[in-house]
């Protein structure tokens, strides 16, 4: 098994799914993002989702990036992802040269196909199309950034081809691992993701490993790999605080995936949290379980999320804490930038 040699980076990812309202939400984020750059976070990221905002609270994340140009200063800000065929691939390029601008060369590009089928149709399109429309503007983004000629004759302003090389794409399976490799893109890999009919019971590593080792086998000769691995965790003093808000925010998206059709296997926290792919405790709890975690040890980005058991802000700020001391350490990232040594919250067990 080919693991790539590099210095690991850390990364927070926000679906912006704080339980307030959406101006609220909006900024605790922008807060959870800045105490993450304060901590020594090397990156960012904020996922894309349209209409429904129990699945994720963000549709313009360019946007809001562009919001966090003037609060924040070294921290590399991304998208994950933006779904890449609901949007026009000019406006994109456009909205991301300027961006780039804005944030001094700190933005990441991550792209994908897309959401659930009913978020296709406001657009016009059918999720069945997603990937041949998928194809064609991610291959138009990039000639627009380059500065190709486009339509009518117009090139865009201002260009942008050194974005080509912040290209990270987001897949689920082997053929789009192969795809990220032979373009020299980054490699998204989920928090979860289904198991197969065959195989219920697989570790996420068992799926995730093929797609490393498609990606690896194609990637361009002198092409760096860049593998971005997201995990859900929460980290907290004692782990009956952790179990806690585990409890109560796994049962949460229980409710809502059975109301959508889904299945989950077991009914104790236990059995949740396993079944969302979830790592909660104290540093040493989140340590020994990440570490089980082959796939993770491949990869050259560690990026954290606190969902699905969302926990209220003050304790996702302390669980930034406690991932940059403790537990990103253990796996393999080494600080760029001293972390305040300011606790931000105390918490009670």
């Amino acid at each position: 098994m080919n693991t790539p040699a590099s210095t690991k980076r850390l990364g927070f990812f926000s679906r912006v799914l704080d339980h307030v309202d959406v101006a609220t939400r909006y900024r605790l984020v922008s807060e959870q993002i800045i105490h993450a750059e304060a901590q020594g976070f090397d990156s960012a990221w904020v996922a894309q989702h349209h209409f429904n905002g129990e699945e994720g609270g963000l549709p313009s994340p360019l946007v809001f990036l562009a919001g966090l140009a003037s609060r924040t200063s070294r921290i590399r800000l991304g998208t994950g992802v933006i779904t890449l065929p609901m949007e026009d691939a000019v406006r994109v390029a456009e909205d991301t040269a300027v961006l780039d601008i804005l944030l001094d060369g700190r933005l990441e590009v991550g792209v994908g196909t897309g959401g659930t089928p009913q978020a296709f149709l406001p657009f016009g399109l059918e999720s069945a199309d997603r990937g041949l429309v998928y194809g064609k503007h991610l291959a138009l983004l990039r000639e627009a950034w380059a500065g190709h000629e486009l339509a009518g004759g117009n090139r865009l302003y201002p260009t942008a081809p050194h974005l080509r090389d912040r290209v990270w794409q987001a897949t689920f399976s082997v053929g789009g691992g192969e795809r990220a490799g032979l373009a020299g893109d980054g490699l998204m890999l989920s928090r979860t993701q289904p198991r197969p009919p065959e195989a219920p019971g697989a570790e996420l590593w068992d799926l995730q490993n093929p797609i490393i080792d498609a990606y690896l086998a194609v990637l361009p000769d002198g092409r760096a790999p860049r593998i971005l691995g997201s995990r859900s965790l929460f980290v907290a003093d004692s782990r009956k605080e952790a179990l806690h808000f585990a409890e109560i925010g796994l049962r949460r998206s229980v409710e809502r995936f059975t109301a959508s059709g889904f299945t989950i296997r077991g009914e104790t926290t236990a059995d949740l949290i396993k079944a969302f792919d979830v790592h909660v405790g104290t540093p040493e709890d989140v340590i020994a379980s990440l570490q089980a975690d082959t796939a993770l040890a491949r990869v050259t980005d560690l990026v954290f999320q606190v969902h699905s058991v969302d926990p209220p802000h003050e304790h996702i700020l302390r669980s930034l804490e406690l991932t940059a001391a403790h537990v990103a350490p253990a796996l393999g990232w080494t600080p760029q930038t001293p972390a305040l040594s300011e606790r931000r919250f105390a918490t009670k067990a």
